[in-house]
Formats: C-alpha cells, structure tokens, sequence
C-alpha cells in the first residue's frame, strides 16, 4: 500500500521560505511510470499544481510560480521536498503531495499540511 506523508511547518512569516517534505512508502520515487507532485488548495479555492518531480530527478513548474518554487528529491530516504521562497498570506493554504502514476491520475495523496503565512 502506497502512502504520502507531508511534514513541515505551520506557520512561516512572510518573506521566508516555506519547506515542506513528503515521505513515501510502499513505492519507490524512482519508479520509472511514477510522478510526484505538489498541490495546494488556500482557502475557499480550489487545488492548484505547484510542481512535479519525475523519476529521473527533473523538476516542472506552475508557471506562475516558477520562480519561486524548487522541488527536490532524497532518494536515500525515499522523499521528495517542496520549498516555496518569498512567501505572502496569499501562499496561506493546504499543501499535499501526490502521486501521479501510470493513469495520469492523481492516485495517491497525502492527508495534507496546513501552512499559514503571517507575521
């Protein structure tokens, strides 16, 4: 069984960067037909696409926040890390991390981390 499992922290001031790790088991980040991503849903929004990483370690962005965001991987420890630079109130928001795999399906999920930004 496959599971995601978001850490990271709760509140950042605005200006700072947002990090945020997500831990897997039961499937390897490396797995070839596999995608990992960041997904963020603020507050009476609905969910917006950060970025993914695949298998090979390359990275794709939201455009409109690409210059902003970094995802990197820890093959290691079988993680993936979101971190999210210069944040406002308006990256107040859920964030979860989410597989992509062999449907082109989001098929796997994270319960989420709630990360506030406010001073």
């Amino acid at each position: 069984q496959v599971q995601l499992q978001e850490s990271g922290p709760g509140l950042v001031k605005p200006s700072q960067t947002l990090s945020l790790t997500c831990s897997v088991s039961g499937a390897s980040i490396t797995t070839n037909t596999d995608y990992w991503a960041w997904i963020r849903q603020p507050p009476g929004k609905g969910l917006e696409w950060m970025g993914t990483i695949d298998a090979r370690g390359s990275a794709y962005y939201n455009p409109s926040l690409v210059s902003r965001t970094s995802i990197t991987r820890d093959t290691s420890k079988n993680q993936f890390t979101l971190q999210l630079r210069s944040v406002t109130p308006e990256d107040t928001a859920v964030y979860y991390c989410a597989r992509e795999g062999i449907t082109a399906a989001y098929d796997c999920w994270g319960r989420g981390n709630q990360a506030t930004a406010s001073s």
